[in-house]
């Protein structure tokens, strides 16, 4: 089940289990998880992305390692609030990825995250190969915080 609002989404879940959170790129997957009570996000590994099948069953076996209970796939929505065709790929990805988990995929806005990410590793003084290494990840990391400051903020557990 594909979902476009937290509260939502929030309904579907059970009362503990982690997320995963997703930043999907045209190369790459970037993968953070929650803990179980869904108040920390951790970066957790950059997939290569290769063909659909071969994503969705790593992904299907991070499902069934970590009992998710939910899915967090950043949406790269414009600035101007316009959907591109980033949009498209990203909700095609969560169509086919549905047929495989069936767990309650939450699609949630993601502008600036790498932005943010990108500031925060410049900050810390990374090089351009290491920020290149844990961007996307961190990325991940950073979309999904902000799906569980939003829960907590709507008091769900």
């Amino acid at each position: 089940m594909i979902i476009e609002d937290v509260s939502g989404f929030s309904t579907k879940l059970p009362e503990n289990g982690r997320l995963l959170g997703l930043d999907l790129g045209t190369k790459t997957i970037g993968l953070a998880l929650s803990d179980v009570s869904r108040r920390i996000a951790t970066p957790m590994e950059t997939l290569q992305r290769t063909k659909f099948t071969k994503d969705a069953t790593r992904l299907t076996e991070l499902y069934n390692e970590h009992s998710i209970a939910g899915l967090v796939l950043g949406l790269p929505i414009n600035m101007n609030g316009s959907e591109g065709p980033r949009c498209q790929a990203t909700r095609d990805f969560a169509r086919n990825l549905v047929t495989y988990l069936q767990t309650p995929i939450l699609l949630w806005d993601e502008r600036l995250s790498t932005a943010a990410v990108n500031y925060t590793l410049l900050a810390a003084d990374l090089s351009r190969n290491k920020r290149a290494k844990v961007v996307n990840k961190m990325a991940a990391g950073y979309i999904l915080q902000g799906v569980l400051d939003t829960l907590a903020r709507l008091n769900v557990p």
